[in-house]
């Protein structure tokens, strides 16, 4: 879909070598690991399309209009190459509460809240969609995680068309990025969905589109919804556009299934979503969405159980210019104002079509750091998503040996909580693993995951474990694929780290420690290879990289911020090949 995105300053040295040098997930604005007050999507909702370059309050249009629930299109990079997300590509608005960020605080206060989205025509075509410009994948997920953080949000939408639908490595960076935010989100208890707004033909997602999915599933992302943009055929035929809406989301159902073969029918047809363009559309008279269509689509979709409907865009929907196609401003039919919000607005919440009986499962905190002989607990947090609330059926798994899990209750009804008490054995060794809670209903089933960072005798909390990789093993590291422990080449001792960087990924590998809040530290080590960055996000954020045929010492200074929750990681960089670590420290 279109926007005149406003021309953004050229990027500086200063912001490439930023971006090149690794702003990663964990380094966007409120990274931090607390819990958040953002509440999931309805089941069904009515959420247009808000044009966000025009000067208009969101919060204004949206109580005038009725739509509780907005798209605010687009945020896109000011240029192509660049890593930094700013709303339609313009640095004069950025991801920050000072933009939009009362408009949002105001439609929550009216039961509303909007899902910002990523893309659109324009940055497709400009190569300013962020994964499309920015080739770092934690770079791209820093940009996603801070759009979450800043302004509190559950689901994120990704426009992808025209030229996008073909840059296969912008496809596949863009679906690591959404896995490595969705694994954040769930270790910190955050509601997140993800949307993918398509083009479409009338019987379905073409090869592109599919393909988009294809590499999703791939790559282990998940996506929630698709949204399929049932206009802009452009096929030389004449529409009757509700029901080539029908046979394109019929179609796309299909699809689905066969993506997802282990979902049922309410599930498939409650992933669809469908976006018309009120009116004469982009191609013109021959692709005319009337008022006639309208009640159509939302009984239809009604009585589907799909998941969105949303139409191109809130500022559209008026009658101010008879027989003009694809205006930004106006529907190009005679109609009233707001007709079109006015009919669609009670898909919120489902209507009177099928519903699934679902919930959610979330964990508060997500991570902690306990010594041995230590305990912590958490809170499992259930909610009821849509449906009436089940019973839920609560387990443990993942613990390593020494550490003991117990739920308290094992059995809540969705919307009630539980307890996760977790006890540290004097004997359990050093490590960073993920405890998975699972709760079960019917054939139903939602996981949340509790990181417990186990630090190494003596060091207490925070201390970096397995630095100087002698154990012989990667725990507790967790890398790319390809990363391991090697013999040669080492700079001390018997072992190394190998970070794999291939031409898909720059080979991380990671760890996850507390340090104290507030105060100064020195990350230290000695990497060998081209590109090989040593850096920290989350509490605190700093890198350093270099080239070098043997071992050089790399080291930064970071200072951490409220929380001392940060990652530790060493990676290469894409078609630069292995980069190696040893004797990585934290010291104050």
């Amino acid at each position: 879909m279109r926007c005149p995105r406003a021309l953004g300053a050229v990027l500086s040295v200063l912001a490439t070598t930023v971006a090149s040098a690794g702003l990663v997930l964990g380094a966007g604005a409120g990274a931090e690991a607390a819990p958040t007050a953002a509440t999931p999507m309805p089941a069904h909702v009515f959420a247009p399309y808000f044009e966000a370059w025009n000067g208009d309050s969101p919060a204004a249009l949206s109580q005038a209009s009725g739509a509780k629930y907005l798209t605010m299109a687009f945020i896109q990079t000011e240029a192509r190459g660049s890593c930094t997300p700013y709303w339609n590509g313009d640095t004069g608005t950025p991801i920050a509460q000072s933009v939009f960020g009362s408009d949002f605080t105001t439609m929550r206060s009216r039961g509303g809240d909007v899902i910002p989205s990523f893309g659109g025509y324009t940055a497709d075509n400009e190569s300013t969609e962020i994964a499309d410009s920015c080739t770092n994948v934690d770079s791209i997920a820093a940009a996603y995680e801070k759009v979450i953080t800043t302004y509190d949000v559950s689901r994120l939408d990704m426009d992808i068309e025209d030229n996008s639908l073909d840059n296969n490595a912008g496809i596949d960076r863009r679906n690591k990025a959404i896995k490595k935010v969705q694994d954040w989100a769930a270790a910190n208890g955050r509601p997140l969905q993800i949307s993918y707004t398509l083009p479409t033909t009338t019987s379905g997602l073409a090869d592109s589109g599919l393909a988009v999915l294809e590499n999703a599933v791939s790559n282990g992302a998940k996506v929630d919804v698709v949204n399929l943009m049932t206009f802009d055929y452009y096929d030389g035929a004449s529409h009757n556009m509700a029901q080539d809406t029908k046979t394109a989301i019929t179609g796309l159902k299909s699809q689905l299934a066969q993506l997802y073969p282990s979902k049922t029918e309410a599930q498939l047809w409650g992933m669809a979503g469908i976006i018309e363009m009120p009116g004469i559309d982009d191609y013109g008279p021959a692709e005319t969405f009337t008022t006639a269509d309208a009640p159509v689509v939302y009984d239809w979709a009604v009585s589907k159980g799909l998941s969105t409907l949303s139409f191109w865009a809130l500022q559209r929907d008026n009658g101010g210019c008879p027989g003009t196609g694809g205006s930004d401003t106006c529907s190009g039919i005679a109609q009233d104002t707001w007709y079109f919000s006015h009919t669609f607005a009670p898909f919120t919440g489902g209507g009177s079509g099928p519903v699934t009986d679902d919930y959610s499962v979330a964990l508060s905190p997500g991570s902690a750091t306990v010594a041995p002989g230590g305990s912590v607990s958490t809170t499992v947090n259930t909610a009821v998503v849509s449906g009436s609330a089940k019973t839920v059926a609560l387990t443990a798994s993942g613990a390593p040996a020494g550490v003991t899990t117990t739920l308290s209750p094992a059995s809540v009804t969705a919307g009630e909580s539980a307890k996760l008490a977790i006890a540290v054995a004097d004997t359990t060794a050093p490590g960073t693993y993920r405890i998975t809670v699972t709760g079960t209903s019917g054939t139903l089933s939602h996981t949340a995951t509790f990181t417990l960072t186990v630090p190494g005798p003596g060091g207490g909390t925070g201390v970096l474990v397995n630095g100087d990789f002698e154990s012989g093993s990667l725990s507790p590291w967790t890398c790319d694929a390809g990363g391991a422990v090697v013999s040669t080449p080492v700079h001390g001792g018997a072992h190394a780290l190998a970070a794999a960087a291939t031409a898909s990924q720059t080979g991380e590998c990671a760890q996850t420690l507390t340090l104290s809040p507030n105060t100064t530290y020195t990350l230290s080590g000695w990497v060998q290879g081209n590109y090989g960055y040593l850096g920290v996000r989350g509490d605190a954020t700093a890198s350093v990289w270099g080239s070098s045929s043997g071992y050089a010492k790399q080291s930064v200074k970071f200072t951490t911020g409220s929380t001392g929750s940060v990652t530790v990681y060493l990676h290469g960089w894409y078609g630069q090949g292995t980069v190696y670590g040893d004797d990585i420290s934290v010291t104050s």
